[in-house]
């Protein structure tokens, strides 16, 4: 078995060095007693921060941003390294699968950082992770031979099936209706405040949403690469089930009010499906073993 470092673990071990960098400033940003009052462009005023490198971005959101921060630090990171070393070593149909899965989700991070959070000292290292973590992922799907990953019945039943169509769903439920109410808002979006456009809403509805829909259709058409976008939402929905629990946390330590419908609609399902997801990585990575032997 050769150990060869390729394009793919540099750009995974930067990244994971960036993340780092990433996270603990944010983590050093918690201080909640810093706060500002701001008028923002529709002349509402907005508490924001006032702490770290999210001072300039609102009360409500950094808790979000610092659970995030705490997770991918906690989960992200060492199974980038892991899972980086893991495909050094071994090389197989397992390692880079996984590899690939998880650098979808550090780039889904990156993004997050770079378009959602309002500038500050760490835009480059934003930037670099962003891009380190996109050609890491496009080196990691060049790399994946569908071929490799034939699709066997049990990724075809009805537990997959609902797992798929209820992540599909998921997204357009937690944040579609707060679209449609921005119509009766003069075009505001009620937790718009000093932004100018929610990326969340344009990467889980406009990517995840659509390729979950992708996959089921890949699967019942037996195409091998629903098994790869299968490992790629697994994994992901996986980590931002824990991610969710982390922000809700800090919102309410923070003393964020947060509504009990969305609490509902926008933690409680994701973290559902967490479970849900895990359930079927085993069923997925038991075939892809299977099938090895």
């Amino acid at each position: 078995m050769h150990r060869k470092i390729s394009a793919i673990h540099v750009l995974s071990i930067f990244s994971a060095v960036l993340v780092c960098v990433t996270t603990v400033c944010g983590l050093m940003a918690w201080d909640t007693a810093l706060g500002f009052d701001a008028v923002n462009q529709y002349g509402d005023t907005i508490r924001m921060w006032g702490s770290g490198v999210y001072a300039r971005d609102s009360y409500f959101r950094v808790p979000i941003f610092i659970g995030s921060d705490l997770t991918v630090l906690l989960t992200a990171v060492p199974m980038l390294i892991g899972f980086t070393v893991m495909d050094v070593i071994r090389r197989d149909r397992t390692s880079r699968l996984l590899l690939t899965s998880l650098l979808a989700w550090v780039m889904y991070y990156g993004a997050s950082l770079c378009f959602g959070v309002s500038y500050n000292a760490l835009f480059l290292v934003y930037t670099a992770l962003f891009g380190c973590s996109l050609f890491a992922f496009i080196t990691g799907m060049g790399s994946v031979s569908p071929e490799e990953y034939p699709v066997p019945d049990r990724l075809c039943g009805p537990s997959v099936t609902v797992f798929l169509v209820l992540s599909g769903i998921s997204t357009l439920v937690a944040w579609f209706p707060d679209i449609i109410a921005s119509f009766g808002n003069d075009g505001k979006l009620s937790l718009i405040e000093v932004y100018t456009t929610e990326i969340t809403y344009v990467l889980d509805m406009g990517i995840i949403s659509p390729t979950a829909f992708l996959c089921l259709y890949l699967l019942k058409k037996r195409r091998p690469m629903g098994v790869v976008l299968l490992s790629v939402l697994t994994l992901g929905i996986t980590v931002v089930g824990v991610m969710m629990i982390a922000q809700t946390g800090f919102q309410i330590a923070a003393g964020v009010d947060v509504p009990v419908p969305a609490l509902i609609t926008k933690s409680l399902i994701f973290v559902l499906l967490a479970v849900y997801a895990i359930t079927i990585i085993f069923k997925l990575y038991r075939s892809i073993k299977e099938k090895a032997e």
